[in-house]
């Protein structure tokens, strides 16, 4: 066998055996594919709905992404979000259902994703694809001069998706003029994107300017060639990615809204107000800045502000470490805690049907409203599954980013005794992670990690790794080689 097919095989090995290891199932089942082989057309709009196929809409994500979600279109001080009405294929209590239940997300490794509904689905049925009639919901959202967004209306509708358009490619389009051909074969997508750019940067503004917060976040790509992971590229955000987030933001704000003036559950999606405060006060500190002694969202923006303009090298680590410090979110019912980080009361996940459970759930919840029908889920139902999705979220974080160490640790498997600068991202029962500057990888001190916490800057060297189990070892480092 050959080294490049040994890889791709140890790639997808460990993949499959990290999931079953955090409760995951790899494998479709018999009845839900039983299911799915008796769907042969997309689903058509249930009455009363819009005829909004006409409407320029044009759908943005990353280049290789089939599982499209949802569509954007802007007029004039106004914003529509269709996202896909995947509940009309995918019934409460089928098969199909059970199982994305049970996963409750699509798991994105090296090479391979795992998807929570059938890629017949996913990837055609369900999905807003290029040139094709859909079923879909539509969050119709005013958006004020000064960038404030409301919910106006939420309906059915049958839209089209007039043009598949790549995250890098708009953004290089917006801020360095560079052509992108699909643009010119649209009449009007050009100045659509503008006004969509345009509005989504005035949301942008009003939202930092409410305390929500606005960090520098990198994510890790491996970039495999002929099947071996040849390196570690960062994904860092993009004026496109601002156009999206924000929209989508203002549709999973309007949702709730819709909700609750229906009196119907909201499945939330809360970030906590963080135990670690003081740690946050104390790496403010030490850059000079004085933070307010109980946990305040606007005064951290504004720190995090200065600290862009002023230290801008150091800006990305700063973001990192306040990042884990706040912690991850969780779902939860209504009345509970807002999102913190985005500074919001009432906020939940409606956007990606596809590809997270706890958005269908929410489009049942949206869809029982639209009919006048019975929640489709009790109280008891709903508890459930909020603590099962926050669990299996959190897991399916932990597959992916073992993953990413497994592809990091192939990278590094050469570097042994290597120096590097590095930032400590985690400290837990003795347990300590640093992220290294360049590349940005991952992995645990385990040497030297006496009096460290999160925030602190050290250097390590490189001890060992272990591609199967994700294993990247480091010590302390005194001095530099």
């Amino acid at each position: 066998m050959s080294g490049i097919r040994s890889v791709i095989i140890l790639l997808s090995d460990i993949a499959r055996t990290a999931l079953i290891e955090k409760g995951f199932s790899p494998e479709f089942p018999k009845p839900a594919l039983n299911q799915v082989a008796l769907l042969e057309q997309p689903a058509f709009p249930q009455p009363p709905y819009r005829d909004m196929r006409k409407f320029l809409w044009c759908s943005i994500d990353n280049d290789d992404s089939l599982d499209l979600d949802q569509l954007t279109y802007a007029e004039e001080g106004k914003i529509f979000i269709a996202v896909a009405d995947v509940d009309a294929l995918v019934k409460k209590g089928t098969p199909i259902d059970h199982y994305a239940a049970h996963n409750t997300t699509s798991i994105y490794t090296p090479g391979q994703v795992f998807p929570m509904l059938p890629p017949k689905l996913s990837t055609n049925l369900t999905s807003l694809n290029e040139h094709a009639d859909r079923a879909a919901i539509v969050v119709e959202i005013l958006v004020s001069p000064e960038g404030q967004s409301e919910l106006l209306d939420l309906y059915p509708a049958w839209v089209r998706n007039q043009a598949k358009l790549a995250y890098n490619h708009v953004s290089q389009w917006l801020e360095q003029k560079v052509p992108y051909p699909i643009l010119d074969q649209v009449p009007g997508l050009k100045e659509q994107l503008h006004l969509q750019d345009r509005l989504a940067q005035k949301m942008k503004k009003f939202r930092e300017e409410q305390g929500a917060l606005f960090f520098a976040s990198t994510e890790l790509e491996p970039v495999i060639s002929e099947g071996i992971v040849v390196e570690l590229r960062e994904r860092k955000e993009s004026r496109a990615n601002q156009l999206i987030e924000y929209f989508m933001i203002a549709a999973n704000t309007a949702a709730t809204q819709y909700l609750r003036r229906n009196r119907l559950p909201v499945f939330k999606r809360v970030v906590r107000t963080p135990k670690r405060w003081d740690r946050i006060v104390a790496l403010a500190q030490a850059l000079h800045y004085s933070l307010p002694p109980q946990p305040d969202a606007k005064a951290l923006q504004l720190f995090l502000t200065d600290q862009r303009i002023a230290n801008p090298p150091y800006f990305p680590d700063l973001c990192l470490a306040i990042i884990k410090l706040i912690g991850r979110g969780e779902y939860t019912l209504d009345p509970e805690p807002g999102h913190f980080d985005l500074a919001l009361s009432h906020y939940a996940h409606t956007t990606a049907p596809n590809r997270r459970f706890p958005d269908l759930i929410m489009q049942r919840l949206l869809k029982s409203g639209l009919y006048a029908l019975q929640s489709p889920y009790s109280s008891l139902e709903l508890n459930y599954l909020a603590r099962h999705c926050t669990e299996k979220e959190n897991d399916a974080a932990k597959v992916e980013r073992r993953m990413i160490k497994s592809a990091a640790a192939f990278v590094l498997q050469n570097q042994i005794g290597r120096v590097f600068d590095a930032l400590v991202t985690g400290n837990k029962n003795h347990n300590v992670w640093v992220r290294l500057k360049n590349p940005p990888i991952e992995g645990k001190l385990v040497q030297g990690y006496e009096r460290l916490d999160v925030g602190d800057t050290i250097t390590v060297q490189l001890l060992c790794v272990n591609i199967p189990n994700g294993y990247i070892d480091f010590k302390r480092h005194s001095g530099r080689q």
